[in-house]
Order: structure tokens, then C-alpha cells, then sequence
């Protein structure tokens, strides 16, 4: 079996760990890392993961010296979470004539948001025949692909609500940042007044892709965000919260077609929820018939599951038609564990 060969574009708490995941996949080569830190530039992967030996790979912040086409089959990203950013790395990639793997939550659905430079994207794969997905696990998967999943069961779907309640703690600090983890009840609210916190990124996102699959006609959608108050000390990696301080946001997304609201999405998240004996879950409720509910508990976890999404889309990626895709537009994914998985796809 030939392997895919990978570059990592982005070696934070995401990123690092999909690199991780690769090195024990046998499918999967491992042929380049980026990232634009300085004090990484030139460091061996073995050493910045701690694997106790050298990989032979080193961190490059120059990503035209690893994006040559003809010699890497794929892209990862995990860079920043809104699409106008990572615009340009994605378009660099694609022009190299490389699939991309994008985690970026707006990239999930990028026509829910920013539909020029979706058409964009779009027209640059084409040309350049190479494929470009967003996904993770949310969005890309626990409140949008799987809830389309599962209505593929039903006769008639009337109302779909959804919730995901998870652990914030594996993520690094750009989405610390969107949620307002770490702020006081008065900066929160300043974030959410001035766009700095946003609270969950990928419900209008989520939203599109379930409406479009389902046909159900959604032409607006409401957003309301809230912060999560602290009564403990928490700590992760990249942010302290003390009592009395925000630990995450719950923020909730309805959407209706006319005056009927058909899909409700809530998603409270919050580091070390725990702390406070928050049960995590995800929960899928469809009202139709036949009605569905699906409760998973705890939650999936979120890092874990993000990285594992990006990765085993990989040779269902290298296999699809050129073009910008959804999860919705892909076969199912699943976990790689021997060399039958590669085959998969279109």
C-alpha cells in the first residue's frame, strides 16, 4: 500500500496531536510540519513531542519549502477558526496543487458566512484539481453530520434539537479566546459587543448543512451567548480562571423557516466542567416520524475527537472529486486501523 504523505500547516495543542496520530497510522507519511513560532523553526518533531527520539522532520516556517506539488498528497491546517484568516494558507496549499484538511470551524460550511470567498475556494481546487474539506467534531460532525445521519431513518422530520455539553480544556488558546474563557463577567460582555468573543464558531455553519441536506427552507437563524461564571479555580495549559471569573459560554442557535422554528442547537461549553459536577453529553433530538433520541455521555472529546476527524478523512479526501466539500457531501468517516480502511471513497 502507498502511503498518503502529509504536511502539518500549525503545531499547536490541535495540530501537534494530529502529528502524533499520524506517526501510528501506517497508511499515513508524515513529510513536513509548519509553523510560523521562531523558537520551532528547525526543532526535530520527536523533540517538540516529547517522544523521547528524533523523527527525522523539522518544524519549517517557510511553508514553500514543503508545499511542492508532486510531493505532498495532503495539507492539514489547524490555524485559526474563521475562514477570512485562513484564506490565503488555504489558497497557498491549493495552488500547490496539495488536498487540503482545513479545521477552521467556518471552513466546515463556509457558504453560511462568507459565500464569495467560499465560490472562491471552490473555483481554486477546481483548477488546480484537489479536494478542500472543513471538519472536527463540532462543526463537522456531533451537531451537523451525525444528526443527518440519523434522519436518514425517518419519514418526515419536523423539528431537530441538538446539544452538546463538553470539556473546552484540550483546546489551545485561539479558542480560549472566541469562547471568553478567562475574562471577567464585564470584558465578556464588551467581547460579545465588539465581535472579540464569539462563543461557539460553526452554528450558522451546522445550521446550512442540515437545512441543505434535509431541505428544510431555514432563512434565519438567532444566536444568544452567555457567559459561564466560575464558583472554583480552574487551569489548562493556556488560561487560569478564578472564582468569579468566565469559564466558558453557552451559547444557543435557533433557526426557522417563515415563522416556525424547525432546528435548535445549544452548546454550553466551559473548561473542567467537572469542577462544578457538569455532566458532559451530546444529545440529538428529532421530532418526526419515527421520533429519534440519541444521548452519548459523556460527550466526545473534543480534541480527541477533532483530531481524530481531520485524520481519518485523509484518504477519503485524496479520493473525492476536486472542489470545496462538506461533511455532508462525503462518506461517512471511520477510524483507520488497518490498510482495508484506505480504500474507502469515491
Amino acid at each position: 500500500m502507498k502511503k498518503i504523505r502529509v504536511v502539518m500547516w500549525g503545531f499547536g495543542a490541535m495540530g501537534s496531536g494530529m502529528v502524533n496520530l499520524m506517526l501510528q497510522k501506517s497508511g499515513i507519511e508524515v513529510v513536513g510540519v509548519i509553523d510560523q513560532r521562531p523558537e520551532l523553526a528547525g526543532k526535530d518533531i520527536g523533540d517538540v513531542l516529547k517522544l523521547g527520539k528524533k523523527v527525522g522532520i523539522t518544524v519549517t516556517d517557510k511553508p514553500e519549502t514543503v508545499l511542492q506539488k508532486g510531493k505532498v498528497d495532503v495539507c492539514l491546517q489547524a490555524i485559526h477558526s474563521f475562514t477570512k484568516i485562513v484564506f490565503p494558507y488555504l489558497k497557498q496549499a491549493l495552488e500547490a496543487g496539495i488536498n487540503v484538511i482545513s479545521i477552521a470551524e467556518e471552513m466546515s460550511c463556509p457558504a453560511a458566512q462568507e459565500p464569495e470567498l467560499a465560490k472562491q475556494l471552490d473555483e481554486i481546487a477546481r483548477k488546480n484539481n484537489v479536494t478542500l474539506l472543513g471538519t472536527g467534531i463540532n462543526p463537522g460532525f456531533i451537531l451537523d453530520q451525525m444528526v443527518v445521519n440519523l434522519t436518514g431513518v425517518c419519514l418526515n422530520v419536523e423539528h431537530i434539537e441538538a446539544s452538546r455539553i463538553n470539556d473546552l480544556s484540550p483546546f489551545g488558546k485561539t479558542v480560549m479566546e472566541t469562547q471568553g474563557v478567562g475574562t471577567t463577567p464585564e470584558e465578556f460582555k464588551k467581547g460579545i459587543e465588539d465581535a472579540s468573543i464569539v462563543g461557539h464558531i460553526g452554528f450558522p455553519e451546522s445550521v446550512m448543512m442540515i437545512s441543505d441536506a434535509l431541505g428544510l427552507g431555514v432563512d434565519r437563524i438567532e444566536q444568544t451567548r452567555e457567559p459561564i461564571i466560575s464558583k472554583t479555580h480552574r487551569e489548562t495549559p493556556v488560561v487560569k480562571v478564578e472564582p468569579g471569573m468566565v469559564a466558558g459560554c453557552r451559547h444557543i442557535a435557533t433557526a426557522y423557516r417563515g415563522d416556525k422554528e424547525v432546528i435548535k442547537l445549544i452548546h454550553p461549553q466551559q473548561i473542567h466542567p467537572e469542577a462544578e459536577k457538569v455532566d458532559t453529553g451530546d444529545y440529538i433530538k428529532i421530532k418526526g416520524d419515527p421520533d429519534i433520541s440519541l444521548a452519548i455521555k459523556p460527550e466526545v472529546p473534543g480534541g480527541k475527537g477533532t483530531m481524530a476527524m481531520a485524520v481519518n478523512m485523509i484518504p477519503l479526501v485524496v479520493k473525492a472529486g476536486p472542489g470545496l466539500k462538506r461533511m455532508t457531501d462525503m462518506p461517512i468517516p471511520a477510524c483507520l486501523m488497518g490498510d482495508k480502511a484506505y480504500e474507502r471513497g469515491a
